[in-house]
């Protein structure tokens, strides 16, 4: 019979997924330190927490003695416990490591060496964000076949506001395509290495140790019950709580830098095929929409769907780390799951919207958070 254990189970991501093996009678257990970065000092919402079906361990990944007592009796793993906030993880790199990367290691750790173990697939949630720039085309060259990656761009570009990756051949602005799961790997952040040391933690050690596994790269997961409370990542949620405050909308670069917005309900389901799936995925998997998004687009999105008029100012601010465009290739995730995500943007902004107007309204973070990023020079 399968049980699911679920590290990080109690935030955004595993709320959803929760309930959704709840609906699907699959057994879990949680473990979460309710990080108050995450859920505040006092946590919120947490109600189902209490439901008969699910088992709540309160402890951090990082302590060896709660991930042997969260591991018992468990035959699939979900491992979305982690740190994730880009500009936050470059003067926190510590911190960040300790539990993204060290945290599976001591997972992987205890699997190895307690080979009574009943783990048979471990599931990954890693981040896009390992691709660092991901996959470009040069059209004035005359070959748009050939795919170029690009590095990280410099504090010294993104000062001068040359926004686009320039193409090394001809030096014209290159144009982003689909990235895919076998496209060359280069983190441009400290969170994107950590999730990349996961990854090779977890495929070589599943490997070596008979355990399926499945990598999940996720890109910008957005929807309701997502944390209000983190100035640190998630933009909709940052931008929601400005609109809701009247205050304007602050916009980098030049606001045509694109997203892939993926709805928490379409990753849920991703994360249950992987469990479900007769053999093992043994893979990495993009799980996006595979539509990219302005920025600017979607805080005008967000407010419409809010009711609210908001100035929007795009600023030519940048943060060192950001990538220009992101947009996955989804052509292995509408394999893995049938008819492949259902929740298009508009329909999954006015479910947020409607969620977040049921909320308390949260202090605004994010000027805080920015003037940390500048104090460290990491921001422009």
């Amino acid at each position: 019979m399968i049980k699911v254990l679920i590290t990080g189970g109690a935030g955004f991501i595993g709320s959803h997924l929760s309930k959704l093996l709840i609906v699907e009678n699959i057994p879990i257990r949680i473990v979460d330190s309710l990080s108050p970065q995450i859920h505040g000092a006092l946590p919120e919402g947490l109600d189902w927490l209490a439901d008969e079906r699910v088992e709540f361990i309160r402890g951090s990944i990082t302590d060896r003695q709660t991930l042997e007592a969260a591991l018992s009796g468990i035959t699939h793993v979900i491992h979305l416990a982690a740190e994730t906030g880009t500009g936050q993880s470059m003067y926190e790199m510590a911190r960040y490591n300790e539990i993204n990367s060290q945290g599976t290691a001591l997972l992987l750790d205890i699997l190895a060496n307690r080979r009574d173990h009943g783990v048979q697939r471990l599931i990954l949630s890693s981040s896009r964000s390992v691709y660092g720039e991901g996959a470009y085309v040069c059209q004035a060259c005359g070959d748009s076949s050939r795919r170029i990656f690009p590095g990280a761009r410099s504090a010294v570009q993104l000062a001068a506001h040359q926004w686009n990756p320039q193409c090394p051949h001809c030096e014209a602005s290159l144009v982003a395509v689909p990235t895919r799961e076998n496209d060359p790997v280069r983190p441009a952040s400290i969170y994107a290495a950590t999730k990349y040391a996961q990854e090779d933690l977890v495929r070589v050690a599943c490997d070596a140790l008979g355990i399926g596994y499945a990598i999940l790269r996720l890109q910008n997961v957005y929807g309701e019950g997502q944390s209000l409370k983190n100035p640190y990542t998630g933009i909709l949620s940052i931008f929601s709580t400005r609109i809701r405050r009247g205050l304007e909308l602050p916009i980098f670069e030049d606001g045509l830098e694109t997203r892939d917005f993926v709805h928490v309900e379409d990753v849920a389901r991703a994360m249950c095929a992987c469990i479900t799936s007769p053999e093992p995925v043994n893979k990495v998997i993009n799980v996006g929409s595979g539509i990219g998004t302005s920025v600017t687009d979607v805080a005008r999105l967000l407010a419409i769907s809010l009711q609210r008029d908001v100035p929007i100012r795009v600023t030519s601010q940048f943060r060192l780390g950001d990538i220009r465009h992101n947009v996955a290739d989804i052509t292995l995730l509408r394999e893995l799951v049938q008819g492949g995500p259902q929740v298009a943007l508009a329909d999954g902004l006015d479910r947020f919207t409607a969620w977040v107007l049921t909320q308390p309204l949260p202090e605004d973070g994010l000027e805080r958070a920015n003037a940390e990023l500048r104090a460290r020079k990491l921001m422009a």
